[in-house]
């Protein structure tokens, strides 16, 4: 990685863990946390009033997309859910209600303070459906082919590896699952130094990626049925948009069929869930959470 990268990416955990601990303070005042709201834009604002009334307060005030990707995804009961840079947690507390305690809402953030948020939000709604993971979404901590659908809330503009992020999505996808992102899109007329005129990098417009832009990268990693639908205008030529695109099906397979790696028996794995030590383990066990897997199995690979 480039020094510019590192230095970027440092600046964004900055922001984010400077949200978080802002929400964590706040949450002991008299009148509980503030949201960190940007404007209109961006934020809890943009959830139904129904949502954000179901989930922990911290949860909510600590929400920093531009969009609500749980409502557009599509999420079935049962299914595994993956959301790129979690944040405070909305999106996987939401995705988990959708897909049951059948299902599994994975929240992944390079961020501790925020992951402590998530942590405490998840405990406060009473989710046992949720596992937050540490790491970056250019190397997912993920087997191959082990999730059904990958959201995201305005984080993957934030990427300085953008070809990395769709890769590891594509990659971390069964065949035949699909992504459901909100994300901020620049018109295709505006250069990068035009986009960096309009907003910072940490504030999710400098690093946007342009309408076609996005679908050859998306369709370099190996996705089909792209659709990019602009939703409402975050600046000037630059746009909030809801991004869909499917893992094609292997060649012969049916639609909907299981695919190994979730099919496979317990005792085949080393930690009894997906979430486990390398892409060659194979996978069972949903009730238990990645940690208590590892614990209970002695597994080596256990940071």
């Amino acid at each position: 990685m480039s020094d510019q990268s590192t230095d970027l990416r440092e600046a964004v955990r900055q922001r984010y863990a400077a949200a978080a601990v802002k929400v964590t303070e706040g949450a002991t005042a008299c009148c509980g946390p503030e949201p960190v709201e940007v404007d209109e834009s961006f934020g809890s604002t943009l959830y139904a009033a129904d949502e954000r009334d179901t989930l922990p307060a911290e949860a909510v005030a600590a929400s920093l997309g531009c969009g609500n990707p749980t409502a557009v995804a599509e999420l079935r009961e049962g299914e595994r859910v993956l959301d790129l840079g979690s944040g405070g947690g909305i999106d996987v507390l939401l995705s988990a209600r959708r897909v049951g305690p059948k299902g599994k809402a994975y929240g992944l953030d390079m961020t501790e303070e925020m992951l402590a948020l998530a942590l405490a939000n998840a405990a406060k709604a009473g989710a046992t459906n949720v596992e937050f993971l540490k790491g970056t979404i250019e190397a997912v901590p993920l087997p191959a082919g082990t999730i059904d659908v990958v959201i995201s809330n305005c984080v993957i503009n934030l990427s300085t590896d953008k070809p990395a992020v769709f890769a590891e999505t594509f990659r971390v996808l069964r065949p035949g699952g699909r992504m459901g992102v909100s994300d901020v899109v620049a018109d295709d007329t505006l250069t990068a130094g035009q986009r960096a005129e309009r907003g910072d990098y940490v504030g999710c417009i400098a690093g946007a990626l342009s309408f076609a832009e996005y679908r050859a990268h998306l369709e370099a990693a190996g996705f089909t049925e792209v659709e990019i639908t602009p939703t409402h205008v975050v600046a000037d030529g630059m746009h909030s948009a809801i991004v869909r695109a499917v893992k094609p099906m292997a060649e012969g397979q049916a639609a909907g069929a299981v695919t190994p790696a979730v099919s496979a028996r317990a005792e085949d794995s080393c930690c009894g869930v997906t979430a486990c030590c390398t892409p060659a383990e194979q996978a069972a066990g949903p009730s238990l959470t990645v940690g208590q897997a590892k614990s209970a199995s002695g597994c080596a690979c256990q940071g």
